[in-house]
């Protein structure tokens, strides 16, 4: 029967779902730290634990020496003992002898317990961590336990607990112990002090976890979410577009009377969520993102190094309801699109436009065209200022006049634009292509620490170097680490580095015979009353010999100018003698064949057949009927013989 101790010790493995070699090999560890601890033994000492699990008892044996007198009780022992077990054993001999202690089994007790224990926690916090690690990036349930001024603790699964803090938490929410929230899982780390959780609702994925939560079509990717921008309790901006014909992405998320993104809004304490519809048109997208102000124009200037710039023209009406409050609709705006925005009224648009008219040179021709249309526009502006009405002629006349203006400085931004780029693809054609799959650390010349700075700053290859150093010097020598003299030898290294020539392997043409041109099987394109039938033979290719079982009658009419090099047979020799030496060559397959061919009657006009080897024409001059015999010749033509 088991003991007490072999059948907790079970009871707890299986509860826990521990692995036993792992928390015996675990005990036996402890016992032994334990043993030398209670007697002062040595390190160097060998020690054995054996346990029994149907008494419960543990026996402890150390390697000590045998001796006819004892010193040191805990590494020697006497040899009429050491007899009992060992009776060949002599004096100075090493031995395993039994050296439990008294009141070890307290001792061994508490020291399972402790190793117990210590198992445990480590098996549930490697559990805990393969669960979580799983779940990064996802939305969790969980019950607060503790709230203080910086941060809030959260009980999850599998007795975890992660920590929400101050700044990942939607302001002016308040929790309450006991409560049960949702959040959203930013990472999880195994650290020496546990597993540290960390949780946030104001993170932008947390909305869009929810939203795919709520709305099936975002779920299954016939909806697809764009881009988010989101000030947590505030606003939130979310641009969407369908992957299928027919389908109204912002219906889908919004939903019928609003239910699905009134769940969300709740759940994010009352936070306004505008949906809008994503477009490939950043002037059409840029247009949305700014909604719910209505907008008359929205003008691109695509920057070459600094960021991408659009302004946006509203009506005055408009103005405060596009920027926000405190700048948070076209702050929104900007994040959702990653353009920066400028928003103006109309009026500011045209005050603007006349300015750069008369001021920019470039523009003197359409400054000419617009004369008339300039005073007409400073006349309204004036009146405006005065606080005069304007009609809706007299304001749809300065949105056309501010609109023909952006249009053109539009038009010619993006000209500058396209023609630097064609710079840079030039520079970057100058450049060796293997350069480019040379990285930055093999580069002679330079040192490492340098090549590290280099790599630091994107530049991760020869290739990116040499492009920067042509196109762009002055951002290298912006780099933290790089002086002028740095730069100097950089640059020493670039224009003096060669590449070896690359080996350009040679290609023989390979001269065909000349028996090629002469074969039968020369295409003329003319076609003249003389048919030529011409037969292939080839055992290579069986395909080829099944087709031609049954031969067809295949008209080519080839004058017989165009004939080359063909070989006729000596005139002494009658056709029927020729035919018969033939027949003595083939088979009695081919001597059917040939049958069938006197039964035609070849004429003037004669049908010709195809044959294995061999061809059969009429020569006019002789009037008769030549046989001109081929042979294979390897795997590509035929020679005539």
């Amino acid at each position: 029967m088991k003991s007490e101790f072999a059948l907790a010790f079970n009871e707890v493995l299986e509860e826990r779902g521990l692995p036993r070699d792992v928390i015996l090999a675990a005990l036996e560890s402890a016992m032994i730290s334990a043993y030398r601890k209670a007697v002062g033994a040595s390190a160097a000492q060998d020690v054995q634990v054996v346990m029994d699990f149907d008494t419960g008892s543990v026996s402890v044996f150390a390697e000590k020496e045998v001796s006819d007198s004892i010193t040191d009780y805990r590494t020697e022992v006497l040899l009429e003992d050491a007899l009992k077990n060992y009776p060949e054993c002599e004096i100075g001999d090493l031995v395993m002898v039994e050296s439990t202690p008294k009141d070890f089994g307290r001792i061994a007790a508490q020291t399972a317990k402790q190793a117990i224990q210590t198992k445990i926690r480590d098996a549930e916090k490697q559990r805990q961590y393969e669960h979580f690690v799983k779940q990064v990036g996802e939305i969790t349930s969980g019950i607060v336990q503790a709230v203080n001024s910086r941060q809030a603790t959260i009980g999850l699964d599998m007795k975890a607990e992660g920590i929400m803090q101050k700044k990942d938490m939607i302001p002016n929410e308040r929790f309450r112990i006991h409560d049960r929230i949702r959040a959203y899982i930013v990472s999880v780390e195994d650290t020496s002090k546990g597993l540290q959780i960390e949780l946030s609702r104001a993170h932008r994925n947390f909305l869009r976890r929810l939203l795919e939560n709520e709305v099936p079509e975002i779920y299954h990717g016939i909806v697809e979410i764009r881009s988010i921008a989101r000030e947590p309790g505030q606003r939130a901006k979310v641009a969407v577009s369908a992957t299928q014909q027919g389908i109204d992405p912002v219906g889908a998320c919004v939903g019928q009377r609003g239910v699905r993104i009134q769940a969300i809004v709740r759940e994010l304490h009352d936070e306004k969520i505008d949906v809008i519809e994503w477009s490939p048109d950043a002037a059409v997208y840029i247009s949305k993102a700014i909604s719910p102000a209505r907008v008359s124009g929205v003008y691109l200037n695509p920057s070459i190094y600094e960021h991408k710039t659009a302004t946006v023209v509203v009506p005055e009406d408009q103005l405060s309801l596009a920027i926000g409050h405190e700048g948070q609709n076209a702050r929104l705006a900007a994040k959702l699109t990653g353009w920066r925005i400028d928003i103006m009224s109309v009026s500011e648009a045209a005050a603007k436009a006349i300015l750069k008219l008369r001021e920019d040179k470039s523009l003197a021709g359409l400054a000419q065209q617009e004369a008339d249309t300039m005073v007409r526009v400073e006349e309204l502006l004036q009146m405006k200022s005065e606080g005069r009405v304007l009609s809706l002629d007299d304001s749809a006349l300065i949105g056309r006049f501010v609109d023909r203006v952006e249009r053109r400085g539009e038009a010619d931004r993006k000209g500058e634009v396209d023609a630097h780029m064609a710079e840079l693809k030039a520079v970057k054609d100058t450049i060796d292509p293997r350069a480019y799959a040379m990285s930055i650390y093999d580069v002679p010349g330079i040192k490492e620490h340098i090549q590290v700075i280099l790599q630091e700053n994107h530049l991760e290859t020869f290739g990116d170097l040499i492009f920067a150093i042509r196109t762009n010097p002055d951002s290298i020598l912006g780099f933290n680490g790089i002086g002028p003299k740095v730069y100097d030898e950089i640059l020493d290294v670039v224009e003096n580095y060669e590449f070896p020539p690359m080996e350009v392997a040679e290609v023989f043409a390979v001269a065909q015979p000349a028996e090629e041109t002469t074969t039968p099987e020369v295409e003329v394109p003319e076609v003249v009353a003389v048919p030529e039938l011409v037969g292939t033979e080839s055992k290579e290719e069986p395909a080829e010999e099944e087709s031609v079982e049954e031969p067809e009658l295949v008209l080519e009419e080839v004058e017989p100018a165009q004939v080359v090099g063909e070989t006729e047979v000596d005139g002494e020799k009658s056709f029927e003698e020729l035919f018969r030496l033939d027949t003595m060559q083939r088979d009695k397959a081919t001597t059917e064949d040939e049958d069938e061919l006197n039964q035609l009657g070849l004429s003037k006009k004669k049908k010709g057949k195809k044959r294995r080897g061999y061809t059969v024409e009429y020569d006019p001059d002789q009037d008769t009927d030549v046989v001109r015999y081929t042979h294979r010749k390897g795997e590509d033509g035929w020679e005539d013989w």
